[in-house]
């Protein structure tokens, strides 16, 4: 299944490029912002980096590919962010960097997901945080 067959993200908004590898209880994603982003115009200019908030999602949207695979009742619905926690951010990452990101599912209670997210490039990790999504529908 592709990218944009398993969760409801679209440019510009979509920051996961490809999956890695992936297991029922983890999942492994790739992404480089190219220099080209709009938000490198304000964020800031003469030292560009990737706002946080973007880092942040970009390891929600691979915690709802991962989701998106579980195959449960319960997944009918969009992927929607409840809690955020431990949120640590190492290092900053610049235009045309390419990071990985490696999503753990901790636990799962009805449409609840318990994840543990990390990002790394080049070896040095970037960020990690604690986030539970659950799978609403309106």
């Amino acid at each position: 299944m592709s990218l944009l067959e398993s969760i409801p993200h679209r440019e510009p908004f979509l920051f996961v490029d490809k999956i890695i590898d992936q297991t029922q209880s983890s999942i492994v994603t790739e992404k480089t912002w190219l220099s080209s982003e709009d938000f490198f115009r304000g964020h800031f200019p003469g030292n560009p980096i990737v706002p946080g908030v973007i880092l942040s999602e970009a390891l929600f949207q691979s915690g709802a590919l991962l989701m998106s695979s579980q195959n449960q009742p319960q997944m009918t619905g969009t992927p929607v962010v409840t809690k955020i926690e431990n949120a640590r951010f190492k290092n900053m990452v610049t235009p045309n960097q390419k990071v990985e990101m490696t999503v753990n599912l901790e636990d799962q209670l009805g449409n609840a997901y318990y994840f543990k997210g990390k990002m790394t490039s080049a070896g040095k990790t970037i960020m990690t945080i604690n986030f539970t999504c659950a799978a609403v529908t309106q």
